[in-house]
């Protein structure tokens, strides 16, 4: 995962911003390219931390009680 990124709302934030520089249209090929990388990459991170949130959810329902969450959940949100 890319360490570059803090956490959830920053990667929106980000996400975001690059999304609204795409739509103006007035960047080079080259840094509309790197622009829409760093997107993918935000738009994984954000998708993977929806799928953790929404397993965790469906625990809840399940079971009624709160698990741990799994080792890999959360992990950059430790060096806030």
């Amino acid at each position: 995962m890319d360490q570059t990124i803090k956490d959830f709302e920053a990667a929106i934030a980000e996400l975001e911003s690059i999304v609204k520089k795409l739509e103006e249209g007035d960047l080079p090929l080259e840094t509309s390219l790197q622009l829409y990388e760093r997107g993918v990459q935000l738009s994984r991170f954000c998708h993977t931390r929806l799928e953790e949130a929404e397993r965790r959810i469906e625990i809840l329902n399940e079971r009624g009680e709160l698990k741990p969450p799994p080792a890999t959940f959360g992990e950059d949100e430790d060096n806030t």
